[in-house]
């Protein structure tokens, strides 16, 4: 497994791992990429409904030479507050933020003498930016904005949603964890349950689009492909960093049909897995690599399924199907549900194979995964029916 760039060098190149790269985490690396595949398809498939229709430009003004305002100089001077501070105290504690960039940025943790520097330079240069091309008469101008343009606002709202919604959900999963150090596991970098994301990350998008006035019908058929393509990348960095996110075990021979598939993408003890820890209390737990002296020296004392792996080739399916319905389906809201429910079949069947944890429904046991796959396939069913009589009666 790759936990950090410097593993993935040192595969790629055979370059000696715990270097520089290090401070870049695999998991991190494709969470990002993740959200930059789902802003580019998304802008594709706005831009298209905007050709056919369904959207109208709206209209905004911009000023040119005015000053800079001070809700602008204090935004920057936040950042350059959070660069140069932050920026600095990982430099001062290397080794720390190398290890675990996560419990540096996402905490308290700054040089504060640093940090007010930065926000002082950074918030100058926005007043003398803004300064030197003043105008004697500010002029103001109207311009029509597309939905697609607003892509850019749309992702960061997805993106925080995104983030905050799989880790609270993710937070209900190890409650007992949380009630022990509840500041710590709200900032670990670790720990992200993928439906909280999608929920909350779809809240924030969906208020924003009803702020900015873009029809919710055709944006929603629009992200289907978007938040598929996003989520098998993401599931790409699970696979490689070995984030806890894999399979119970399996000490099952490989079946002979399968002869031609590697065996780690039947099995695979994640050498070198991101967790780095050797709890001995769980079933299947983290055991030394003989002979290492890396950084992450930590494999599964037994194989197991490797499921984000399983999940990306998954969604490659399911993003086939709705690319190759998008152009097909004319209702609006018919191609969003039929992603609901097809991102609902594939995690519940998932978790057959996949550890988590177990909660008591009606006398089941259930994941979490598996009981909000269950709400959102009913959803769906009943979401496609009502797009489909609303469609009907507006033909008729």
């Amino acid at each position: 497994m790759y936990p950090d760039l410097s593993y993935l060098a040192h595969a790629l190149f055979g370059t000696q791992p715990d270097n520089w790269l290090s401070i870049f985490k695999t998991f991190g690396f494709f969470l990002a990429i993740a959200f930059l595949v789902s802003a580019v398809v998304y802008y594709i498939e706005l831009k298209r409904k905007a050709q056919e229709g369904y959207y109208q430009p709206t209209k905004a003004t911009v000023t040119e030479g005015a000053p800079a305002t001070t809700g602008e100089i204090v935004s920057n001077a936040l950042v350059g507050l959070i660069l140069a501070g932050k920026g600095l105290y990982a430099y001062q504690h290397y080794e720390v933020f190398r290890a675990d960039p996560a419990s540096v940025i996402l905490s308290s943790k700054i040089h504060w003498l640093a940090g007010l520097l930065g926000a002082a330079v950074l918030g100058g240069l926005t007043w003398w930016d803004a300064y030197r091309k003043r105008k004697n008469v500010p002029v103001t101008r109207e311009v029509l904005v597309w939905p697609h343009d607003r892509i850019s606002e749309m992702t960061v709202w997805a993106a925080v949603g995104g983030i905050l919604g799989a880790k609270i959900f993710d937070l209900f999963d190890n409650w007992q964890s949380f009630l022990r150090d509840p500041l710590g596991s709200l900032l670990s970098g670790g720990g992200l349950a993928f439906f909280g994301g999608l929920v909350l990350g779809f809240v924030l998008v969906v208020w924003y689009m009803w702020r900015q006035k873009i029809p919710f019908w055709p944006s929603a058929d629009a992200v289907a492909p978007a938040l598929t393509a996003g989520y098998g990348v993401g599931r790409i960095g699970c696979q490689l960093s070995g984030d806890g996110d894999w399979g119970i075990v399996n000490n099952a021979p490989k079946p002979g049909w399968l002869s031609w598939m590697p065996d780690s993408w039947w099995a695979t003890r994640y050498p070198h897995n991101v967790l780095n820890d050797g709890h001995t209390e769980l079933p299947n737990p983290n055991v030394p690599i003989e002979n290492c002296d890396w950084d992450y020296c930590m494999q599964l004392a037994q194989p197991v399924f490797p499921t984000p792996f399983y999940e990306t080739m998954m969604m490659v399916v399911v993003f086939g199907i709705l690319w190759a319905l998008r152009k097909r389906i004319q209702i609006p809201g018919m191609l969003f549900f039929i992603y609901l429910a097809l991102i609902a079949i594939e995690r519940f069947l998932i978790e057959k194979i996949r550890v988590n944890v177990v909660h008591k429904v009606l006398g089941m046991e259930l994941t979490q995964a598996e009981i909000i796959s269950i709400v959102l396939f009913l959803v769906s069913v009943g979401g496609m029916v009502y797009v489909w009589r609303k469609n009907r009666r507006a033909v008729a």
